[in-house]
């Protein structure tokens, strides 16, 4: 089969803004995908003239409402309009729809027949907007009913072994044409690799419009493009990735990706969200991933899943990053170093001897903190809102332990030299300090401590720049992102 195409929805309110979209994208799109469900009624009764003003094929699309579109008006008014779309063909294919979607239920002999007589292919879609499907192949055979259509499938995992399995059936439909993608953001592995999918194409929206079809999930042509490299991808491509829950956001990809592109190596690195451990160690098994970062809630969960881990992530009970280690995994931990090296990068000293620092936060991140902080030689005290997780992380160091509220005030005072947030509080956060997103809110600098914040979106965390209005030094996360990151490439690159 040929390589899988990049398909970009334009879902504006007129042509002539989706003709401008597609001309800002056209060097990374091979396909456009006319939604006509989002055009005003208006615009609608000019959908023909559509391909003569692209230079990109076209598909001619009209998504009902129980589909995940917009339309909602009767399939009489459908057909009418499929019908405009598809009439007066001209004798220069680029100015007719290249392709046109009808569902599985959608039959109108005249509109299949003046498809084909136009040399217009009819893709055959089914959506599923709440659920995974259960037989693919089955499903890839009760739609596929001529050489002429190209089946569709799109589905709603639930979960990432939803994705995983349709990755494990991918060979059973190699050498035919279809399509296939996961909605929402569990599926971005299969918009990113349809090629491993053997899928026709792969669908994208403008970064402009991308609130248009949230649900469904796409990514943007250029990120498809220049963070994960698209059109270089090929069965021959390691994979590598990062794994997490939520997930929300991630420098991860575009930093190795990066280093992956300067290296000349052929590999790719995607996110792949989990809310278990278990079925992200699945996900790499069947895609055979050589490599992945582990982030928040698995740093802790994966070590017993690894038979092999080093020492250093073994003393610190956290585990940042799994790599293949022959028929296993090996864990390591690099949160420690990126941690350590920005640390003292943003204080300028050799050590912390004499300095009282408090972490805030006792998860996978703050074990590795803690972990660096000892080493450094300052004293410390762990503050979560569950005392026996702080606890469990301070006594292994000496270190003092409290609960994260106002009630430790006085403590937190005491150990204020350095400030070390490790929770995700403030994440994707702009708004002003408050309860919600400043995790020591009730907390008063006095403009001699040094904050250190390992979030990295947005820059400035609501902490950040309550401590900097207060005099205080501050330092977001992405020097740790980047040494930790570049730790992980040398265990990378050794596997591709």
């Amino acid at each position: 089969m040929a390589k899988s195409l990049v398909c970009l929805c334009v879902t504006g309110k007129t042509l002539a803004e989706d003709v401008a979209i597609v001309e800002k994208y056209k060097e990374f799109i091979d396909v456009v995908e006319l939604r006509v469900d989002f055009l005003e009624e208006n615009e609608r009764l000019k959908i023909r003239e559509f391909p003569s003003m692209i230079d990109v094929p076209a598909i001619l699309t009209i998504r009902r409402k129980i589909d995940g579109g917009q339309y909602i008006e009767g399939e009489s008014t459908r057909t009418m309009l499929f019908a405009r779309g598809l009439a007066f063909a001209q004798e220069d294919p680029k100015k007719n729809f290249a392709y046109v979607d009808f569902e599985e239920d959608f039959h109108i002999p005249s509109l299949e027949d003046a498809a084909q007589a136009f040399g217009t292919r009819i893709i055959r879609s089914y959506h599923n907007m709440s659920s995974p499907i259960k037989n693919i192949v089955e499903k890839f055979d009760e739609l596929r009913q001529n050489s002429y259509e190209i089946p569709k499938i799109a589905f709603m995992p639930h979960r990432l072994s939803d994705v995983t399995k349709v990755f494990s059936e991918a060979d059973k439909w190699k050498n035919t044409e279809q399509i296939i993608c996961a909605m929402g953001p569990l599926g971005l592995p299969t918009r990113i690799l349809s090629e491993r999918l053997h899928s026709y194409l792969t669908y994208t929206s403008p970064s402009e419009l991308l609130g248009n079809l949230l649900e469904i999930g796409h990514t943007d042509p250029i990120t498809l493009e220049k963070t994960y490299h698209f059109h270089s991808i090929s069965e021959k491509t390691k994979i590598f990735g990062i794994t997490g829950y939520p997930l929300k956001i991630t420098s991860s990809p575009e930093l190795q990706n990066g280093m992956f592109e300067k290296a000349n190596l052929d590999a790719v690195f995607i996110p792949f969200k989990s809310e278990t451990i278990e079925d992200s160690l699945d996900f790499a098994k069947t895609l055979d991933i050589q490599g992945f970062s582990v982030t928040i809630p698995h740093k802790e969960t994966v070590i017993p899943l690894i038979r092999n881990i080093d020492e250093k992530a073994e003393s610190i009970g956290a585990c940042n990053t799994v790599v293949r280690y022959g028929d296993d995994w090996k864990g390591y931990n690099t949160d420690a170093l990126g941690f350590e090296k920005a640390l003292l990068e943003f204080t300028g000293t050799k050590d912390l001897k004499g300095k009282k620092v408090a972490i805030i936060g006792a998860g996978g991140a703050s074990r590795a903190i803690a972990y660096v902080i000892k080493e450094l030689g300052a004293k410390a005290c762990v503050f979560n809102r569950t005392l026996a997780k702080a606890r469990l992380i301070a006594e292994k160091y000496g270190f003092d332990y409290a609960t994260l509220g106002p009630e430790s005030l006085e403590k937190l005072n005491k150990y204020s030299d350095v400030i070390v947030q490790t929770t995700s509080k403030g994440m994707g956060s702009n708004d002003p300090s408050n309860p919600e997103n400043d995790p020591i809110w009730f907390y008063d600098f006095n403009g001699e401590e040094y904050v250190y914040d390992v979030i990295y979106s947005p820059e400035v965390t609501p902490v950040m720049a309550r401590a900097d209005a207060s005099g205080c030094k501050v330092c977001n996360g992405a020097g740790m992102l980047l040494y930790q990151g570049i730790a992980q490439f040398e265990l990378y690159k050794q596997l591709v």
